[in-house]
């Protein structure tokens, strides 16, 4: 009994990390120098990684629950928006794409969180798990840019280096984008019904 506890609780606490780990990761990538880069990427890297953990520990022993199914999406919103606002401050993604994906996220989340007050609780699909793990990638490979920049030889990228890592940035962004938009379309197609009862306390 108390080892099931554990391991239900398991899932919970690694999501509560990952949201703990985006403070420090904001911090990271906005400081100059080139170990808080290398920091920023293995800490995001470890970030990204307790959530794929947290989701096979519930499916593998079962344990999932209501809030594990609420709060898993909260933190995967929180440590991606908190790293691609610092982005912004840095100059490292444009800010109209990082808006896009703000508005996405926190439309859902309230959407989620309006209906979590009535006991209703709407998990995630296969088209938010695309959409996360694009966000992950244009994430790594942003972190990964701004850390060949700060260590690369300058002529190098003088010599169209530059540009060919800005397009990579702007490919990763785009998938992320439009995937986000996908995803929050589909999110609110599927449970549109679920929504408006909610709304008007129909049953």
């Amino acid at each position: 009994m108390a080892q099931r506890r554990i391991l239900l609780d398991l899932p919970n606490q690694l999501s509560l990390l990952r949201i703990g780990l985006t403070f420090v990761l904001v911090w990271l990538v906005l400081q100059p120098g080139t170990w808080p880069k290398v920091a920023a990427l293995a800490g995001f890297g470890a970030a990204s990684l307790t959530d794929w953990l947290d989701g096979w520990i519930a499916r593998r022993w079962r344990v999932m629950s209501p809030f594990g199914a609420l709060i898993d999406p909260i933190a995967d919103k929180v440590l991606v928006l908190g790293v691609f606002l610092a982005f912004i401050q840095r100059g490292l993604a444009p800010a109209w794409m990082v808006l896009v994906i703000l508005i996405r996220e926190l439309a859902v989340t309230m959407a989620r969180l309006y209906v979590a007050r009535r006991r209703v609780v709407l998990s995630a699909a296969r088209e938010g798990k695309q959409k996360m793990v694009s966000q992950i990638v244009a994430i790594i490979v942003i972190l990964l840019v701004d850390l060949i920049r700060a260590t690369a030889d300058p002529q190098r990228l003088a010599l169209g280096w530059n540009e060919a890592l800005q397009r990579l940035v702007l490919l990763c962004l785009w998938v992320a984008v439009i995937l986000t938009v996908v995803s929050g379309a589909a999110f609110f197609i599927r449970h549109g019904k679920v929504l408006w009862r909610t709304a008007t306390g129909l049953r």
